[in-house]
């Protein structure tokens, strides 16, 4: 029997130029999950406020990605990089002048137009990872290749800790007690730290874009006649585990940026600030980090859709540990839900598309990325459900727990719908 490989020598070298992006992205997500915490006390904001810091980073990932994805179906996969990547730099930069003006709006901005470039890179890297090689191995490669995201994460993290909530000045006052010239001073240097990670990582992308540019990278030309976009769209609508997966996708980043998220707020409930919060995030990425490899590993043996239902029961399981479990065993739990997410958006990405021409890959993968805009609206729900009681995390007490620990009940649900998805596309499988 012939042996078939996960990565052929033939495309090792691009394939690893285009997991580097994988890393790049993560970078971005990591960074950015603390500022919502960072942004509500530097410019006193109320949770709900905060969360449009998630819902402008996201919110650009379903404006762009249709776009990207009819881009690249009429130019290359190079092409479509370079776009993202320039896109990328231009949204962080511009925390320059961000900074320099205070206003929250102009952050925003700046976040959304970065996400126009991650839209681009993760429309146009997924599709194409899937394409390196046999389709029997499609899923393990998208895992492997995704398993260098968490990398990114990890550094993006350690740059928030280091480089921006320890340096913080309104971490160690009451705002409340200065008068508003003495708010003003604080302020504008605390806007200075959270500036600083995003204008270098904007250098850092201008560098890797050059490399990008200077690499000549294959091509996979799709034979077929091209149909029309609304032909695709259209076609890929009837198909139910196509469908199925956008939705269940949606709800996957939802329940992860919640899950990363609202860590810090969930700490600070039980007395453990912003800095040491962060410790347990970065826990939290490293067994998501291990769990890409272990899961890939495990794909080998068991069917993709029966793993992703088993490690999404458990994760519902542990998120019910972390709702109804106070103190530092329901923050534990919080953290073992990352290795059980570590195989869901690369293996929920691959049954999608699995079966797919290149062509309807392209549109589906934009329908996919398109789906991350659950990382835009479940936070800000969340965000809604902590403020139910006041701007703190413990105002007030629902179903017998604070609003900081019910408000998980919304990634529980995200789990168990992700669940279901994972059940019958097994099922299917098996009568099949």
């Amino acid at each position: 029997m012939k042996t078939v490989h996960v990565i052929s020598k033939a495309v090792i070298i691009p394939f690893a130029l285009i997991t580097s992006l994988f890393a790049l992205w993560g970078f971005a997500n990591a960074v950015t999950d603390p500022m919502v915490s960072a942004f509500k006390k530097v410019l006193e904001l109320n949770n709900f406020q905060a969360s449009l810091v998630q819902m402008a980073f996201y919110g650009g990932y379903f404006t762009m990605a249709l776009p990207a994805a009819l881009f690249i179906r009429n130019y290359s996969y190079k092409v479509g990089i370079i776009i993202g990547l320039c896109l990328y730099a231009i949204g962080a930069l511009l925390f320059y002048p961000a900074a320099v003006t205070g206003q929250f709006g102009f952050f925003l901005v700046g976040l959304y137009i970065l996400t126009f470039g991650l839209a681009f890179l993760e429309t146009t890297a997924n599709p194409y990872i899937l394409s390196m090689g046999d389709t029997s191995t499609a899923t393990q490669r998208l895992n492997l290749a995704q398993s260098f995201n968490p990398l990114g994460a990890i550094g993006g993290l350690l740059v928030a800790q280091h480089f921006v909530l320890r340096r913080l000045q309104s971490d160690d006052v009451d705002f409340n007690s200065l008068t508003e010239s003495a708010k003003a001073t604080i302020r504008i240097a605390d806007l200075m730290v959270i500036r600083n990670p995003y204008v270098v990582l904007g250098l850092v992308v201008i560098f890797i874009l050059v490399l990008i540019v200077l690499n000549k990278m294959p091509e996979n030309k799709d034979a077929e006649k091209k149909l029309s976009t609304w032909s695709i769209i259209k076609h890929l609508i009837r198909k139910s585990k196509y469908a199925q997966g956008v939705l269940t996708q949606a709800f996957y980043v939802g329940a992860q940026i919640m899950c990363w998220t609202y860590i810090y707020q969930y700490a600070e409930a039980i007395g453990i600030d912003a800095e040491k919060a962060g410790n347990y995030q970065l826990i939290a990425f490293i067994v998501f980090f291990l769990g890409r490899f272990i899961c890939t590993f495990l794909l080998k043996y068991i069917n993709s859709g029966k793993l992703l239902m088993i490690l999404s029961l458990l994760a519902a399981a542990f998120t019910l540990a972390t709702i109804f479990i106070t103190g530092i065993i329901g923050l534990w739990s919080l953290v073992a839900i990352s290795f059980c997410m570590s195989l869901m958006f690369p293996t929920i990405y691959g049954i999608a598309l699995e079966g797919l021409s290149e062509d309807e890959s392209k549109i589906g993968a934009a329908g996919l990325v398109m789906a991350i805009v659950g990382g835009a609206l479940m936070p800000t729900f969340q965000g809604m459900i902590l403020d139910i009681g006041g701007t703190g995390y413990t105002d007030t007490l629902i179903f017998g727990v604070s609003e900081v620990n019910f408000s998980f009940v919304l990634p529980f649900l995200c789990f168990v719908w992700i669940a279901i998805y994972g059940g019958s596309v097994f099922l299917k499988r098996v009568v099949s």
